[in-house]
């Protein structure tokens, strides 16, 4: 297990990221707290993520002495248009048919807060979607419930798995954690033992 010289908190209900992050080692222990996720309308998509990654680190700067607060915001982006979790099954399927054939940009933003310093970045993956059927896209949305994604799926889940055949970039990025800069961000705290 990789200890750190601050308790770390994973500010994030996500099952993937803690499962990401528990994969890799780390020892931490989860709170959240509500925080709105709202942006200026004029804001590039690209700086979205990093922005409410920051904004859900914010909430505990109460709780900053002695801890790491890790958060993380992950959209996903067809060409300027950014698809959130979706509200409803009627959502959903007209996310995934929109996504169906076509490429599209999933951007994960980490924000690691400390007393001390504030860092924040991006990691950008390209994804590509093979054309889905209909019934693939009624069957994945029955099956895996992907109400609490960005973008209506997972690409740990059915769709991700039939639908995708390429991507460039970080799968960890695409699951909601770019666990290989994390990594890098956290390594001044480790304590090896």
């Amino acid at each position: 297990m990789l200890f750190l010289e601050k308790s770390l908190i994973l500010a994030s209900n996500s099952p993937r990221r803690q499962q990401l992050l528990r994969d890799a080692g780390f020892v931490f222990t989860v709170k959240v707290k509500p925080t709105e996720e709202d942006f200026p309308a004029t804001m590039p998509p690209a700086e979205v993520p990093a922005f409410l990654a920051r904004k859900k680190a914010e909430a505990f700067t109460d709780e900053l002495q002695d801890n790491i607060i890790l958060t993380a915001d992950t959209i996903v982006v067809i060409g300027d248009e950014i698809l959130n979790k979706p509200a409803d099954v009627q959502e959903a399927r007209q996310m995934l048919q929109k996504l169906s054939g076509r490429q599209h940009q999933v951007i994960t933003g980490v924000c690691i807060m400390t007393q001390e310093q504030t860092h924040t970045f991006i990691d950008t993956a390209n994804v590509f979607f093979r054309a889905l059927t209909d019934k693939e896209i009624d069957y994945y949305i029955d099956t895996c419930k992907p109400f609490d994604k960005a973008g209506s799926y997972g690409v740990q889940d059915f769709i991700g798995m039939v639908g995708i055949p390429r991507m460039e970039g970080s799968y960890f990025t695409v699951m909601g954690l770019p666990i290989h800069q994390v990594y890098e961000a956290l390594q001044p705290w480790i304590i090896w033992r």
